[in-house]
């Protein structure tokens, strides 16, 4: 993917964090960095869940393919699987899911820890 995809799908996202939840992020870092885009797409997905902002999932889908040209192995985020999306409570199950695993991780946040 090129950077300027890449680029403009940062814009998107960061410009739907702060009309949604208020959020201020770095779309240029989070273009190029892989650990700082793997935290915002963690914080779209836990922003869509808690209120209701089921476009930010699309967003942070799409910022997390583009990131995973070039990252390393399990940097970011793993998406639930197309069955866990589409079975029994549907998008709102799997954004459960998801938000519970990653709380269980005891990895250091990145994002809210900036500002």
């Amino acid at each position: 993917m090129l950077p300027s995809e890449k680029l403009a799908i940062a814009a998107h996202l960061h410009v739907l964090l702060r009309r949604k939840t208020g959020r201020v992020t770095d779309t240029e870092w989070m273009a190029h960095n892989a650990e700082y885009a793997t935290e915002i797409v963690r914080f779209a997905r836990r922003s869509a869940h808690e209120d209701g902002h089921i476009e930010l999932v699309e967003w942070a889908d799409k910022l997390e393919q583009a990131m995973v040209v070039g990252a390393p192995p399990g940097m970011l985020a793993r998406r639930p699987s197309p069955q866990a999306v589409t079975g029994a409570g549907g998008l709102l199950a799997a954004l459960v899911s998801q938000v519970d695993s990653a709380a269980d991780v005891d990895t250091p946040r990145y994002v809210r820890g900036l500002r």
